[in-house]
C-alpha cells in the first residue's frame, strides 16, 4: 500500500467512525466491538442547556449529580430542592445533612463511596411532585450515569424515585423491605430523609433496617 492509498484508508476509517458515533453514541475498534464514548462531563455538559422539558424555564441551576467515580452506592432522590437548585449539588440541603448522618451509621462517606443523583435534574416549581412527561425526558440521563459508575448498589430514598426505579405503584411503606435489580443492579427503596426528618418516631426505624441491608450486602461484597 503506497502512502496515498494509506491516506485514503485513514480517510475512510475515520469517516466510519464518525458516523458510527453520531448514529450510536459509541465507537467502534477493529474487532467490531463497541467502545463508549460517554462521560459523566459529556451528560453534566447536556444536561446544562437541556430544553427537553419545560422545567428548564424555571430551573436556577441544573444538578447533574456528584460524588465518586467508582461508588460502592449511588443514592438516587427524586428531584432537587431550593438549596440543590442554588448550588447545582445534589442533596445539600437539611435532608441531604442528616443522609449524611445515616452514611456515616453504615461506614460510608459522600465524597468516597457514594454517588448523589436525582431521577430529574431540575427543580419542580414549589418543589411539587414531577409530572410523567419530565421524568421521561430525563430519565435516560440517569440511565447513563449508572451505566458509567457501575455502582454496587443502589438506594433510592422516597416514593417517587422509588417507583420510577422499581416499575410499580405501591407506596414507599410497602415498596421498601425489598431487594430490587434495575439494570442489572442491587436496589433497595427506603424513606426520603426529609420524610424522616418530619415524622422521625415512624420512619426512623424502617430506615435504619435498610441501612443495615445495604451495609450487609456491601461487607459481603467486601469479602468476596
Amino acid at each position: 500500500m503506497d502512502n496515498n492509498d494509506k491516506i485514503l484508508t485513514d480517510i475512510w476509517d475515520l469517516l466510519n467512525l464518525t458516523s458510527d458515533y453520531l448514529a450510536t453514541g459509541y465507537l467502534k475498534d477493529h474487532s467490531g466491538l463497541k467502545i463508549s464514548t460517554d462521560s459523566l462531563e459529556k451528560i453534566a455538559e447536556e444536561i446544562s442547556v437541556c430544553t427537553k422539558c419545560k422545567l428548564c424555564e424555571s430551573r436556577t441551576k441544573v444538578v447533574p449529580g456528584t460524588g465518586a467515580i467508582k461508588p460502592s452506592l449511588m443514592i438516587i432522590g427524586e428531584a432537587p430542592g431550593a438549596d440543590e437548585d442554588r448550588t447545582g449539588l445534589p442533596f445539600v440541603g437539611r435532608a441531604g445533612q442528616y443522609m449524611d448522618k445515616w452514611m456515616d451509621a453504615i461506614g460510608l462517606e459522600r465524597d468516597k463511596h457514594i454517588f448523589l443523583a436525582n431521577i430529574i435534574k431540575c427543580r419542580p416549581p414549589e418543589n411539587r411532585d414531577p409530572g410523567s412527561d419530565e421524568i421521561a425526558a430525563c430519565l435516560p440521563y440517569l440511565e447513563r450515569q449508572i451505566n458509567i459508575i457501575k455502582p454496587d448498589i443502589i438506594l433510592s430514598v422516597g416514593k417517587i424515585a422509588s417507583q420510577v426505579l422499581t416499575g410499580r405503584n405501591e407506596g414507599i411503606g410497602r415498596l421498601r423491605g425489598q431487594v430490587y435489580k434495575y439494570e442489572g443492579t442491587s436496589l433497595i427503596p427506603t424513606y426520603h430523609p426529609s420524610g424522616v426528618l418530619r415524622n422521625p418516631e415512624e420512619y426512623r426505624k424502617p430506615v435504619w433496617e435498610d441501612l443495615k441491608q445495604v451495609k450487609v450486602y456491601l461487607d459481603n461484597k467486601n469479602s468476596q
